[in-house]
């Protein structure tokens, strides 16, 4: 599984032009997950997104984590982070997880952040969206 992680001042996500979901202030995570992926991968990802320590407190920019700041989570499926680009012009695809094995281990990541009470909203799996991003910082990291 990999996990793109944008800090955010706000973000929202659209499909047909309907808000599907928003936050303020906390993390916009685009998902990617892999053909070998596995459920206790969700898991491992979901607690290091939540403990990573990006948000700034009165001493250093990057020293408090999303829980800290009791920040929320935008998270959008996004199948194409598990791309090979190694070779040509044309990303393939071979590597991602098809969408019956790729929607439990996405819904699995959501729920594990949920139990840890964090508000998470959702883009709509599958879907055409249009993902909107105040990136705050600009702050990016990737998780695998």
């Amino acid at each position: 599984m990999r996990a793109l992680l944008q800090r955010a001042g706000s973000a929202r996500v659209e499909v047909a032009g309907e808000v599907v979901g928003a936050i303020e202030r906390g993390l916009l995570v685009l998902l990617g997950v892999a053909r070998d992926d596995v459920m206790a991968d969700a898991e491992r990802l979901a607690r290091r997104t939540l403990a990573l320590r990006i948000f700034p407190d009165a001493d250093k920019p990057m020293n408090r984590s999303l829980t800290d700041v009791g920040g929320a989570l935008l998270v959008v499926s996004q199948f194409t982070l598990s791309a090979d680009t190694s070779r040509g012009r044309r990303p393939g695809f071979s590597t991602a997880a098809p969408p019956e094995q790729a929607l439990p281990l996405y819904e699995h990541f959501v729920g594990c952040c949920r139990e840890r009470g964090v508000v998470v909203a959702t883009g709509r799996f599958g879907a055409a969206m249009q993902v909107h991003l105040v990136n705050d910082g600009p702050v990016t990291f990737l998780l695998e």
